[in-house]
C-alpha cells in the first residue's frame, strides 16, 4: 500500500458494478422471458454478431453456448455475494434490473410479481449490510419480443412500454433505491446498436439513420423516467450513463486534429447534450444533414427533453481512443466496441485495450468543464487472464496496479475541483464478458469458478486485489 496524499470526498461511494444478464443466470425462470443477452451466443463469435448486420435474434443451442443463462448464478447466491461485497467494505453496489423479469415480453400492462420480489430481496440484502444499490434501468437486456415483434428502439411504441416500466421500478422500490440511471452506455449505439437499441441494422446505409432515430426514441423515454421518478421519489437521483473516451489527435496536423475533435463530439457529446443540457448539440444538425439522418420528433418531443433532464452523468471509462483522417497503413487498436490508431505511448490490456490512467483524468475534467453536474465513474477495471497458484491463492497485481493509477487520477480530478460521487469498479466479482461472452476475460476481485465452455463449481474464491480494495475503502482512497 502506497499513501496517495489525495483527498477523497466524504461519503464517496466506493464500490462495484455489474450487470443483471452477466452475472444472474436463471434466465427462465419464475415467468422471465427471453431478452437480448438470452440469445447472444459466447466466444469470439459473439463480437462478430454484435457487429454483423442481420442478426436473427435466435438460438441454436446445437450450434452455440449461451453463457448469460446461467452467468454466475447469483440469483440463487446473491446473499453470498453481497456478504463479500460488504466484507470489502462496498458503499455503493451498481446492478442493473432485467425488464423481462418484470415484463417478460415488455409490453404487458401488469408486471411479474416473482421478478419484482427478486429485487426486493437483493435490495433489503445491500441495505441489511449498509450498501446503497445504484440501479440501471436498461443495460443491454431488452425484452426479446420488444424486438422481434417491433423492432427494438426503431419503434415509437417502446418508449411508452419503458415508460410503464421504469414507473413500475420507482413505486416499488421508493423507500428502497435513491441512485438511478436510465440507459447503460448510451452512445454505444452509434457503433453498434444492436446491444442498446435492440435491433441488427440491415445495412451499413440504414444504421445511422435507424440509429439516431432509436436514440431520439431512447432521450424522450429518459426524459419521461426522469420526470416520473423525481415526482414518486422525492430526492432521488436519476442519471445517464455514457461510454466515454477522450479522443486524441494522432499527431498536431490540424486536419487530425480536427477529426478527432469531431469524433469525440459524436461519440461523447450529443448523447450527453441532450441528457443534460436538455438540447441536441449545434455540431449535430450539420453531421445529420451530411450523413442523410431525418429524425423523426413528434410535437412536445424537445419540450419534454428540455425540461427533464438528468441530475448526474454516470460514464464507463476503460481506455482514451486515438484517431487520424487517414488511417491507410496505421496499426488499428479495438477495445468497448470502439476503435482507433494505435498510441504509441499506451500499453494494452491481453485484449488489447489500451491502457491510459492520465485519460480518466482528463475525461473528468472534459465532462465537469462541459456540464457542470457530479460525476460518478460507475465502470472501470481490467479484463486480465487470472492464474490460480498451487495454494489457491491468485496474485493479480496487474489488476491492483491498473486501478491504483486510475483511483490516483480521480483523486488528482478531485483536486482539480470536479465533483465525483463515486467510483464502483466494474466486474466486482468474475462474470460474463458483454463483449465476448467469455469468463475467462475476468475483471473481478473475486475469482468464480466458471470457464469458457460453462464448466466449473461456481465456488467464489477471494484474489488478492480483494484485500488491497478493501484497504482502499477503509482508508477512503488515503492509501493506494
Amino acid at each position: 500500500m502506497a499513501k496517495s496524499n489525495l483527498q477523497f470526498p466524504d461519503g464517496f461511494l466506493w464500490g462495484g458494478a455489474t450487470a443483471a444478464n452477466q452475472l444472474e443466470g436463471a434466465y427462465d425462470k419464475d415467468g422471465k422471458g427471453p431478452n437480448l443477452a438470452d440469445v447472444l451466443p459466447g466466444g469470439k463469435v459473439r463480437l462478430e454478431k454484435i457487429k454483423d448486420y442481420g442478426f436473427d435474434f435466435e438460438i441454436d443451442t446445437y450450434k452455440y453456448y449461451y453463457p448469460n443463462h446461467e452467468g454466475i448464478d447469483f440469483y440463487h447466491r446473491y446473499k453470498e455475494d453481497i456478504a463479500l461485497f460488504a466484507e470489502m467494505g462496498f458503499k455503493a453496489f451498481r446492478m442493473s434490473i432485467a425488464w423481462s423479469r418484470i415484463f417478460p415480453k415488455g409490453d404487458e400492462k401488469e408486471p411479474n410479481e416473482a421478478g419484482l420480489a427478486f429485487y426486493d430481496k437483493v435490495f433489503d440484502e445491500l441495505h441489511k449490510h449498509g450498501i446503497e444499490p445504484v440501479v440501471t434501468i436498461s443495460h443491454y437486456e431488452m425484452p426479446l419480443h420488444l424486438i422481434k415483434e417491433y423492432g427494438g428502439w426503431r419503434s415509437r411504441e417502446v418508449i411508452g412500454f419503458f415508460e410503464n416500466y421504469a414507473t413500475t421500478l420507482f413505486k416499488r422500490y421508493k423507500d428502497k433505491v435513491k441512485y438511478w440511471m436510465t440507459f447503460n452506455e448510451i452512445n454505444g449505439a452509434v457503433f453498434h446498436p444492436i446491444l442498446g437499441l435492440g435491433f441488427s441494422a440491415k445495412d451499413e446505409e440504414s444504421r445511422l439513420q435507424e440509429t439516431f432515430q432509436g436514440l431520439h426514441h431512447q432521450f424522450v423515454a429518459s426524459s419521461l423516467a426522469v420526470k416520473a421518478g423525481h415526482e414518486i421519489i422525492p430526492g432521488s437521483q436519476i442519471g445517464c450513463m455514457l461510454i466515454y473516451a477522450p479522443v486524441y489527435s494522432a499527431d498536431c496536423n490540424p486536419e487530425n486534429v480536427f477529426f478527432a475533435l469531431r469524433e469525440e463530439q459524436i461519440f461523447d457529446y450529443i448523447c450527453g447534450d441532450v441528457h443534460v443540457r436538455g438540447e441536441y448539440p449545434v455540431f449535430a444538425k450539420r453531421y445529420f444533414k451530411e450523413n442523410n439522418i431525418n429524425l423523426e420528433i413528434e410535437e412536445g418531443d424537445l419540450d419534454i427533453i428540455k425540461k427533464y433532464t438528468v441530475d448526474y452523468i454516470g460514464f464507463s471509462y476503460y481506455m482514451s481512443r486515438t484517431e487520424k483522417k487517414d488511417k491507410s497503413g496505421e496499426s488499428s487498436v479495438e477495445g468497448n466496441i470502439m476503435d482507433g490508431v494505435k498510441n504509441p505511448f499506451l500499453k494494452a490490456s491481453d485484449w488489447g485495450w489500451e491502457i491510459d490512467p492520465v485519460g480518466l483524468r482528463i475525461a473528468l475534467n472534459q465532462l465537469y468543464d462541459r456540464y457542470r453536474v457530479p460525476l460518478f465513474v460507475v465502470e472501470n477495471g481490467l479484463g486480465a487472464y487470472d492464474k490460480i497458484e498451487e495454494d489457491g491463492s491468485i496474485h493479480d497485481d496487474y489488476r491492483i496496479d491498473y486501478l491504483r493509477e486510475h483511483i490516483r487520477e480521480i483523486g488528482e480530478a478531485v483536486e482539480d475541483g470536479v465533483d465525483v460521487m463515486g467510483y464502483t469498479a466494474w466486474g466486482c466479482i468474475d462474470l460474463v464478458s458483454a463483449s465476448t461472452g467469455e469468463m475467462s476475460k475476468r475483471y473481478g476481485f473475486i475469482y468464480v469458478d466458471k470457464q469458457d465452455e460453462g464448466t466449473g463449481t461456481l465456488e467464489r474464491k477471494k484474489k488478492k486485489s480483494f484485500n488491497w480494495y478493501q484497504n482502499v475503502i477503509k482508508t477512503n482512497g488515503a492509501e493506494l
